[in-house]
């Protein structure tokens, strides 16, 4: 199948799935399904991925897309827009909006309360995450209780770092040291990011977190992976509010 479908017990309005490669008309090297159209692949080409998969998968319309710069800003969207809007997480509480994170490696989260009134989805880098871009969308929720998704991303095997994303986390909470284990070099870590987010959340008192451990690094058949391959495509996972 060309997406995946979360593993969690959302509300049965907020309706969700994380694309794979699987698919598609995009020639090597980004072949298969394609969702990038800043990757260098023929954007005629993208779009016929995208209108694809929005037609295959039942999504009420297009996704919203974000231009993407590994920054900590979450906006709010209430209608759909063909505009590509500069945000690393977007939310909305109006139903057949579809929000969508953009991922290669990086970790896509999503979040719904638990009345399934309200959604967010956000792409997390280190650095996105190391300044507090879960925080920031959690601020969007704040006093409801929530669930959190997170979906195909580098994996601890394979996700190596040196000593400044070390720093950039236990500088602000040293328990994410639980969440590096030296690598084979001097100064290299292999990183968790999974770990780091649930570290996070749990300091926020969020535990509802659920994640189906796919990794984009080891997995080249379902998933594109930058730090595999460098010139690539890119997956997008989505989330949003469904008429009932």
């Amino acid at each position: 199948m060309s997406w995946i479908i979360p593993n969690w017990p959302a509300p049965t309005k907020v309706r969700a799935l994380s694309s794979t490669r699987t698919g598609g008309v995009s020639p090597a090297p980004y072949a298969g399904l394609n969702l990038g159209m800043h990757v260098g692949d023929d954007p005629l080409l993208v779009q016929r991925n995208r209108d694809w998969l929005q037609q295959q998968s039942g999504m009420p319309v297009a996704p919203l897309w974000l231009n993407q710069t590994h920054s900590t800003r979450v906006i709010q969207v209430s209608e759909p827009t063909k505009q590509v809007l500069d945000a690393d997480g977007v939310w909305t509480d109006s139903t057949n909006v579809v929000c969508s994170a953009m991922t290669a490696d990086c970790l896509p989260v999503l979040i719904t309360n638990t009345q399934g009134s309200q959604v967010a989805a956000v792409h997390a880098g280190w650095r996105g995450l190391a300044g507090g871009i879960i925080e920031n969308a959690l601020v969007n929720f704040a006093g409801q209780d929530v669930l959190l998704w997170l979906g195909p991303a580098i994996g601890p095997q394979a996700f190596e770092v040196g000593e400044d994303v070390v720093t950039a986390f236990c500088a602000v909470h040293p328990e994410a040291a639980q969440a590096f284990i030296p690598g084979c070099q001097t100064g290299k870590w292999w990183a968790d990011m999974n770990q780091l987010v649930r570290l996070r959340l749990k300091r926020l008192g969020i535990d509802a977190i659920f994640d189906n451990g796919l990794c984009t690094y080891q997995d080249a058949e379902r998933f594109y992976s930058y730090r595999r391959d460098g010139v690539t495509g890119r997956q997008a996972t989505f989330i949003w509010i469904g008429e009932n």
